[in-house]
């Protein structure tokens, strides 16, 4: 799976458990850590909770390996690190306070409205 096919997967994920405002950066050039990152927000624990399970099990169900998952219990910033992309989910709360998006304001964003639409 490319690079390109496991940020769709994800971003697929995320919205098929009905996160908000998916946002993707697009890392290259700019972070060594990873290619994209994906963030996004829930409206509840349990909804965030749900987003980065749904996240983790899409891209073991296509062969990709998961290297780390944070925050999970505590449900307000789940970091889930697949690689060569990265994913932000907030609780809503949460999301606002750290800013990710304003952070990493040089990263271009990258138009994911195709794979939102299927």
């Amino acid at each position: 799976m490319t690079n390109r096919q496991l940020l769709e997967t994800s971003v697929k994920a995320a919205d098929d458990k009905r996160a908000e405002d998916i946002v993707v950066l697009n890392m290259q050039g700019i972070s060594l850590i990873s290619d994209y990152f994906i963030i996004c927000h829930g409206n509840s624990d349990k909804q965030v909770q749900a987003i980065a399970r749904e996240m983790k099990e899409k891209a073991l169900e296509n062969g990709n390996m998961v290297k780390r998952m944070e925050g999970f219990d505590e449900a307000r910033w789940i970091l889930l690190d697949l690689g060569d992309v990265v994913a932000h989910i907030f609780h809503k709360d949460e999301r606002s306070y750290y800013n990710l998006e304003r952070l990493w304001g040089d990263a271009p964003i990258e138009n994911m409205e195709s794979v939102l639409t299927q």
